[in-house]
């Protein structure tokens, strides 16, 4: 069968043949409110550079704006700006809550989707739901500051702005005739039952470089050339034109700050930023450029719209040469124009079918939205730390005490990227461990983005010199859960799978890279040196009853059983690298030696007694917990049923006879003889690692007796095992609320399936009830593991007491069917991430718009805390993958 036109572009793309992915959905969603934009004094980045600056003041490290496009460097953006008469500002960016001013931290506010997109962005597809009355800003500034963290978000559909489907559909469609010629349709549909009015103000702007005062950036306007917007010649992207079928006046300004509105000082320059919104709203006709010039432009274009009514507009931007426009030949609109944009869409759907062919038409729309979302979160992302650190020529010097920062260990982090997001608008930068579940997505449709995203922070522009990678812009050195080497490994095998070829170019590549991060853990986060990792943060927020970054009042300190286990986890990954590479290289299965005798030493940490005392395994109860550990010498178990008592399952894998001879250290018991040998009483290794069955040999922290005992927790739908997934805390803890008082701390630790109860890392995410989608993945892959091992000799109760017996293979379908569920409509139509909001559940311009949450309630399965999180949430589309093949019962 030939290749999809799109899989053709992707070679073209990968081979360095023609620049597809030069332009893309890079547009941030959000600019303000970053660690990257704020040059105050107290690091309060959500005060120092609110929404209400945004129209007005310029960015410094890059732009937003609403379903916008822009070039891999930020340097020309393209986006719409609404009115709808009514608003006081123009709709120029989505708006949202800043951390202090949501009760459940920083929430967006405005409601738009997804809808489709393709590696190459040949074709894209966003929905923004504009309402007709005026927007509420202050209405959900003022509930939501008035509500407790003990209380619902006040979202915008509370407000009953929607009501009689007041509203109005905006379409904004991309198809791209080449690399450089792009076609814009925007649509917009009247929902609502009465004539309303519309401005449409779709704009180009250049990123504002030249302000900073470096010899090597320059103002370049933007003119006319007859009806057509034009650039100057552009540093690596050349000139461009921007044409609008539509009649209607081109506006201009300049994206320069207000510093009169802002600062109450003059302005240096004539125009600013927020010109068009003086001009529309302010009726101020001094706001915009009569010479027609500058380095901001829009269409004017102003319509009323009847009832069901549609309006489409047509714009093209492409690139000039030095005799016109590339294509100039052809006509610019017309019946090529729309026959492009049919192509372009229907090898969008022809390049998912042929890579999952035969879905139905529910999952085909999961599938695809998940997709569609993960493509739309890759982001353009600016930040060079020693600029920030020490200020530009023309602007003010930063406060000097960010150099005792801990920002300020990272000063030689440049970012200069496109790189997904965890969400565009919550979280509008690099999270480390997001990131890796992002790169395990795309694998599935576009290795080649995968590996390049699973590597990128590993690269000397993001490292450290102690080999450290960062974990995200707020705090660049919080520990993250060592996932690296698990993302390179499944990349590379869903790769060869779907290739038929193994990609170890890639794979030797990653090793090097993740040795020296290797050495960073291993030398960072032992401190106590007994062969404990106590991590600290590790992603998983507020799962404890103590904050686990700090140490207690009295000197406790905790000593974390995920923190061990992730370590093992990453020795273990790291091991079935080595021997994959051995393969081919021999020379790798000497490598192998360490990472079986590290694996080894942790798992008799967690596991086995010795002269430390306290042990993360407590046989009374069956489960793995934190144990305190008092500077008098005496030890405790922090009792709480939670995700980070079942991060050791994640540490398993199976290795069968013809790879242990071929690498003879893997047979742990012969190879580590002298090991047993030095004990004078019998090991725990002796008895629990290196055991064979079925021909093949198991490495686990997690012992077959243990194992069934916490299955029998993991499964029981009144602790682990929601309708939904596994939640990240026992339910036991809704009636039965965990408390611990050491010293003069003394917290309580109760089951919240959604949103957070206590301030703990702002607020704005919580570990203690929720089903979060990355945790079940790996448990999932980790269940499948043990399967591949035991087969059917290894049965559970699933549910637990409900006489139904599985095998573990027949589990991981099983959790992959209730997590699909979330987004799959159930017997009465309804979609569980959806909640109880009848809009969303029924309307027929609603109910088939899909959100990727970061999280989704415990019991119903609505969607909790940031709405786009289509990184780790897409790995949904993955389990829909696996699914296909081997459909649950």
């Amino acid at each position: 069968m030939p290749p999809t036109p799109e899989v053709v572009r992707i070679r073209e793309r990968d081979e360095d043949l023609h620049p597809w992915t030069l332009w893309g959905s890079y547009l941030p969603d959000r600019q303000w409110g970053t660690v990257r934009e704020d040059y105050s004094a107290d690091g309060d980045a959500w005060r120092s550079f609110p929404h209400d600056q945004a129209r007005s003041r310029v960015y410094r490290w890059g732009e937003d704006g609403l379903l916008g496009i822009c070039d891999e460097q930020c340097r020309l953006c393209f986006s719409v700006a609404l009115w709808n008469g009514a608003d006081p500002i123009l709709k120029e960016r989505p708006f949202g809550l800043g951390n202090p001013e949501g009760n459940h931290g920083e929430d967006l506010k405005d409601y738009y989707f997804h809808l489709a997109n393709t590696p190459t962005h040949s074709f894209m597809r966003g929905l923004y739901k504009y309402p007709q009355a005026e927007f509420p800003y202050q209405q959900l500034v003022d509930e939501n500051g008035r509500r407790s963290r003990s209380e619902p978000e006040y979202e915008l559909v509370d407000t009953g702005i929607f009501a009689e489907s007041r509203y109005f559909d905006v379409f904004i469609e991309y198809a791209k005739a080449s690399a450089t010629d792009l076609l814009i349709r925007i649509r917009v549909i009247n929902r609502g039952p009465d004539p309303a009015p519309l401005t449409l103000l779709p704009t180009l702007w250049m990123r504002n470089t030249w302000a900073w005062g470096y010899p090597d950036e320059q103002r370049q306007p933007m003119g006319l050339d007859g009806d057509a917007l034009v650039t100057g010649d552009l540093p690596q992207l050349g000139a461009y034109e921007l044409l609008c079928r539509d009649g209607g006046t081109w506006l201009f300004t300049d994206n320069e700050t207000n510093h009169q509105r802002l600062y109450g000082q003059s302005n240096p320059t004539p125009y600013q930023k927020d010109g068009f919104h003086r001009y529309l709203i302010g009726a101020e006709e001094q706001a915009i450029n009569p010479a027609q010039c500058g380095t901001k432009a829009a269409r004017l274009l102003q319509r009323t719209l009847a009832p069901a009514e549609e309006w489409t507009v047509e714009l093209r931007l492409r690139q000039l040469d030095r005799v016109g426009a590339v294509g100039a030949n052809e006509p610019a609109f017309g019946a090529s124009f729309d026959a492009l944009f049919q192509e372009r869409e229907a090898e969008s759907a022809q390049f998912f079918e042929h890579t999952l062919p035969g879905l139905n038409a529910e999952d085909r729309l999961i599938h695809s939205s998940a997709l569609a979302g993960l493509l739309w979160c890759k982001k353009y992302y600016g930040w060079s730390v020693f600029r920030w650190l020490e200020g530009d020529p023309t602007q003010p010097t930063p406060p000097a005490n960010r150099w005792q920062s801990d920002t300020a260990l990272w000063k030689r982090l440049h970012a200069h990227h496109v790189i997904s997001m965890p969400d565009a608008w919550e979280y509008p930068y690099f999270c480390q461990w997001d990131l890796m579940f992002h790169a395990v997505a795309f694998a599935i449709f576009d290795p080649e983005m995968a590996k390049q995203q699973a590597m990128l922070l590993r690269s000397p522009h993001f490292t450290a010199p102690s080999a450290q990678t960062p974990a995200y812009e707020w705090a660049l050195s919080d520990p993250n859960p060592p996932i690296g080497a698990w993302a390179a490994m499944r990349i590379y095998q869903i790769d060869r799978k779907q290739s038929g070829q193994a990609d170890q170019p890639f794979l030797r590549a990653a090793l090097r890279k993740l040795l020296l991060e290797y050495g960073w853990w291993a030398n960072r986060n032992d401190r106590s040196g007994d062969n404990v990792f106590e991590g600290g943060f590790l992603g998983l927020d507020n799962i404890a009853v103590f904050d686990r970054r700090f140490p207690l009042a009295d000197g406790s300190r905790i000593e974390q059983c995920d923190g061990t286990a992730w370590m093992a986890s990453l020795s273990l990954n790291l091991l079935n690298i080595a021997v994959e590479l051995s393969r081919e290289e021999p020379e790798y299965a000497d490598t192998c030696e360490r990472f079986v005798y590290d694996f080894t030493q942790l798992a008799i940490t967690l596991n086995a007694p010795s002269d430390r005392g306290f042990i993360n395994w407590d046989d009374e109860d069956g489960f793995y917990y934190d144990v305190i550990k008092r500077p008098d010498g005496s030890s405790d178990y922090l009792r709480t049923r939670s995700l980070s008592g079942l991060v050791p399952l994640l540490a398993v894998a199976s290795f069968d006879r013809e790879t242990v001879n071929r690498v003879p250290v893997l047979d742990v018991r012969e190879s580590l003889a002298w090991f047993v040998h030095e004990r004078t009483t019998p090991t725990w290794l002796e008895h629990n690692l290196g055991r064979w069955n079925n021909d093949r040999i198991l490495y686990t922290l997690v012992p077959e007796d243990r194992l069934r005992r916490i299955c029998q927790r993991l499964f029981d739908e009144e602790e682990f095992l929601s309708s939904y997934g596994i939640r990240s805390l026992s339910k036991v803890y809704r009636d039965h609320p965990y408390s611990f008082t050491e010293g003069s701390d003394s917290q309580i630790l109760a089951y919240s399936p959604a949103d957070s109860p206590v301030a703990m890392f702002g607020g704005n995410s919580n570990w203690r009830g929720p089903v979060w989608m990355p945790m079940n993945f790996l448990l999932i892959e980790s269940l499948q593991k043990y399967a591949h091992y035991y087969g059917d000799s290894f049965q559970v109760e699933f549910p637990t007491r409900s006489g139904n017996w599985l095998n573990l293979w027949e589990v991981s379908l099983e959790l992959e069917k209730r997590l699909v569920g979330i987004f799959r409509r159930d017997g009465a139509g309804r979609r569980a991430f959806n909640g109880d909001v009848e809009l969303f559940q029924n309307d027929p311009y609603w109910r088939d718009l899909l959100l990727f949450n970061e999280y989704f309630h415990g019991e119903d399965g609505r969607g909790v805390g940031a709405s786009h999180q289509t990184g780790w949430s897409a790995t949904v589309a993955k389990m829909i993958n696996q699914l296909s093949r081997y459909p649950a019962p």
